[in-house]
């Protein structure tokens, strides 16, 4: 079985007896060594000791004197950072645990580079064994932005910093045309378009972030999303649901929906209140899914045997930022009612 997503670091954490990912020192040592954390030729000696105290006991606990005698204002600030959200994994002793707690509390003081980085690398736990490299590449939309290219019917959707990258480089050689109606100010963009066929290639270019996926109606894009997103809800709530791509929302039945993402919770607010939408908002929304649960007994009683619907949409620029924590925190479980 091929690996993915080694940067992660999830070969620095371990499973716990619920299967989520517990935090170690290893793991914890990894931001120490981030390049905003390693000392420099110009770090105080306060700092150098710090930073050597960390990387022996990573759990170490820190006055705030301690980093006050830093001599970078720069270097104090990274402290602060990186140790509360240490602090915050600390408290709550598994990565799943630790991403949970943040949206429910609903103040998130983390970076939202820490949130992608978790998500990752809890993605990478769920998808242990996974063969299938266009689930892989479904699943990115979990923790990378995507540039949306519409063409005669198609949604494609490509890496928003790769996409950005290509521009200021000018594009990446002779690989096959890509996003031609994407909309990007310079030059076309030119990366391989991920299918069964050429499915393989993933497995070396996995961290590079350079392949499209044909998210269109009734293609594999669309599916292994969901497939991903069932398997996103079962790990965190253990609630058994079945998501499938919808062309519309048709249904009397319809009294609950998640967007997942800002655009889509509003533009699903909108329909929902009956409101008339322009052009430009329906083109926005991507594409609508329907979960059902498998047990409606997980469902508060006055939703239980009703469908969910979810959402989602670009931005008036094309971009597309799915927010998985809405699926968590949104869904109408009975032990959140």
């Amino acid at each position: 079985m091929d690996d993915f997503w080694r940067s992660s670091g999830f070969h620095l954490l371990e499973r716990d007896g619920d299967g989520n990912m517990a935090v170690t020192d290893g793991f914890l040592r990894a931001y120490l060594r981030r390049p905003e954390m390693e000392p420099v030729a110009e770090s105080c000696e306060a700092e150098i000791a710090l930073h050597k105290d960390l990387l022996a006991n990573p759990r170490l606990a820190v006055e705030a004197g301690r980093i006050g005698a830093l001599a970078d204002a720069d270097a104090r600030e990274n402290y602060e950072v990186v140790l509360a959200f240490r602090d915050l994994l600390l408290e709550a002793g598994t990565v799943e645990g630790c991403y949970l707690n943040l949206f429910r509390k609903g103040r998130v003081t983390v970076p939202p580079l820490f949130i992608q980085q978790m998500t990752r690398v809890i993605l990478r736990n769920i998808l242990e064994g996974c063969s299938d490299p266009i689930r892989l590449r479904a699943a990115e939309l979990f923790f990378r932005g995507q540039m949306v290219g519409l063409h005669e019917g198609a949604i494609m959707l490509a890496d928003e910093e790769t996409v950005e990258m290509a521009n200021v480089t000018g594009g990446f050689g002779n690989l096959g045309r890509l996003l031609a109606d994407a909309q990007i100010p310079t030059q076309s963009v030119e990366l391989d378009v991920l299918n069964e066929d050429n499915g393989a290639l993933y497995w070396q270019r996995d961290e590079d972030h350079d392949t499209v996926l044909d998210f269109s109606f009734g293609r594999a894009g669309q599916d292994r999303l969901c497939r991903v997103l069932e398997a996103w809800v079962d790990h965190f709530t253990g609630a058994g649901v079945e998501i499938e791509p919808v062309e519309e929302i048709n249904d009397e039945r319809w009294t609950w929906h998640v967007g997942l993402d800002a655009e889509a919770t509003a533009i699903l607010n909108d329909l929902y209140e009956g409101k008339e939408l322009t052009d430009e908002r329906r083109r926005q929304l991507i594409t609508l899914f329907r979960l059902e649960f498998k047990d409606s007994a997980l469902v508060r009683p006055d939703l239980a045997g009703k469908p969910v619907y979810l959402g989602l949409a670009m931005d008036g620029d094309n971009l597309l930022r799915l927010k998985p924590q809405n699926l968590l925190v949104n869904l109408p479980l009975a032990d959140s009612a």
